[in-house]
């Protein structure tokens, strides 16, 4: 395996100079770029964010905004995987790809204006929250406007990167500026869904660049309809243990304190997925689609085990790091009244890696290959245990019960995906990969749990804790001549001797 890895890195590396794979490792810096982003706007407001809001605040704020992402799922219909797909099979053709184009847009537009009456209705019955509620429409009008799927299906990623960006900035900077008090949660809100909004709708800005404009009498939205429900179905089954749980948190709990531990965990373990696999997958998933209807199927397998092999390195290197500075991270990074927070931050870390192998796989492989429904049979089999799970955790365990019934749930995911993948991603492989990593990160685990408990200073602790994990996990790596990180090693030595 080490050998295939160091060839298919070279052969990469040998073709940078053809325009296709200059503009592959472009957008992967690019994606990966704007993961990074998005990891590190929200490490700076959400130590501000949870003293000014508090407990209760970011409660009522993960609470309410769960419900908002249900219509907007219901909006988007499975429309983004979907378009992305489609628009990255005929994108060397103008007219084809704005056909699709448009006839995809108008459906949205009126799937997401169905929804937005049904939300209206909604708040109509919900007095509790019900300015917050009312705030929280933008996030559905941004849904509307979304045409981020043109981008990365045409590998464009620079405009989606730099609209997001910039209005990502503006959200952290106006956060600073407005929110003083626990009082001004609404402001909070308003900030967070309006600039969602405003990113979606600057995308169009760029569209007279991609498609041409089509007549209305040739467009044709019912043949869309079967697709999109297909993606649409393990979209919503999706939502059980990433969104339903936020909900029966609150509902049986009836605490907004078990909501705000639970999201400040699930705040960190989801920026940690952003920078594991995110960015990877978002880029190869497009150029993987384009692959499969050129029938390069030798060059698909190097790439999902060359990107399998990247995200356990970073997800086991996350993970363990997390479970080890957790004790002293928490208290130093979210303040007073999040000591709930260290445990469920530790249980829900494994979830960087489980997630991981299972979005690899049905990014670059099930979704690619046109096999949505087959993932879809694997997602809904999650949600079901999920949701079983909940209703028997949470009443007992509380906010600790969910991410027991996640874990196992995603686990479950992850084997039906891998063992039905068609030989695209094989166990002998995947236990070569694993094996030396898994190792090496326990390792990790343990001289960070050391130090924590042997510096005084919480600061300096985790300074110490971070830069020592880093060093102490890639070292073991290199000693055990771990895959990955061999490969790259000579890629770099080899760049260094041609210079």
């Amino acid at each position: 395996m080490n050998k295939t890895n160091r060839m298919y890195y070279e052969k990469t590396e040998r073709r940078t100079e053809m325009p296709q794979k200059s503009g592959l490792k472009k957008n992967l810096f690019l994606s990966t770029f704007y993961q990074v982003l998005k990891m590190v706007l929200p490490l700076i407001t959400a130590p501000y964010a949870a003293r000014v809001l508090g407990v209760d605040g970011t409660g009522i704020y993960s609470y309410t905004h769960a419900y908002v992402t249900y219509f907007m799922l219901f909006g988007a219909l499975g429309m983004v995987s979907y378009g992305g797909r489609e628009i990255a099979r005929h994108r060397n053709n103008k007219d084809e790809r704005s056909q699709i184009f448009w006839e995809i847009a108008i459906l949205t537009f009126i799937t997401t204006t169905i929804s937005l009456l049904a939300w209206g209705i909604w708040i109509l019955f919900n007095r509790e929250y019900r300015i917050y509620y009312i705030i929280l429409t933008f996030y559905l009008v941004g849904t509307m406007f979304d045409i981020s799927w043109l981008y990365g299906g045409m590998e464009e990623f620079k405009y989606t990167v730099t609209q997001n960006s910039l209005f990502k900035i503006l959200g952290t900077i106006s956060i600073f500026v407005f929110v003083k008090k626990a009082e001004d949660l609404w402001i909070y809100i308003l900030i967070m869904s309006l600039t969602a909004c405003l990113a979606n709708i600057s995308m169009w800005i760029y569209l007279p660049k991609f498609v041409n404009k089509v007549p209305l009498k040739g467009i044709r939205l019912k043949k869309h309809l079967k697709e999109t429900f297909i993606y649409f179905i393990p979209t919503i089954a999706i939502s059980v243990y990433t969104i339903l749980d936020k909900t029966l948190i609150g509902l049986i709990t009836q605490d907004t304190s078990e909501n705000g531990n639970y999201e400040q965990a699930t705040k960190i373990v989801n920026m940690a997925k952003s920078v594991c696999f995110a960015g990877v997958n978002a880029v190869l998933h497009s150029r993987i689609s384009y692959l499969f209807t050129e029938k390069k199927y030798e060059e698909i397998k190097q790439r999902i085990s060359a990107s399998m092999d990247y995200i356990l390195f970073i997800g086991i290197g996350i993970c363990f790091g997390i479970i080890g500075v957790a004790q002293r991270f928490v208290p130093l990074y979210f303040g007073p009244g999040y000591e709930a927070t260290i445990l469920l931050l530790q249980l829900m870390s494994p979830l960087i890696i489980i997630v991981g192998i299972s979005n690899c796989l049905g990014d670059q492989y099930y979704n690619p290959a046109g096999l949505r429904a087959q993932s879809a049979k694997y997602i809904i089999t999650g949600s079901v245990i999920n949701l079983i799970l909940n209703l028997i955790f949470i009443p007992r365990l509380k906010s600790t019960g969910a991410v027991i019934a996640t874990l196992i749930a995603e686990t479950v995911i992850s084997v039906l995906y891998f063992s039905n993948c068609s030989g695209y991603y094989r166990l002998n492989v995947f236990i070569r990969q694993i094996s030396r990593k898994l190792f090496a990160g326990i390792v990790m685990m343990i001289v960070v749990l050391l130090l924590g408990s042997a510096i005084d200073n919480a600061f300096v602790s985790v300074i110490v804790q971070i830069l020592t994990g880093c060093i102490v996990y890639c070292v073991s790596l290199l000693l055990m001549k771990d895959s990955f990180m061999t490969d790259v090693v000579i890629l770099n030595l080899k760049k260094l001797i041609k210079k």
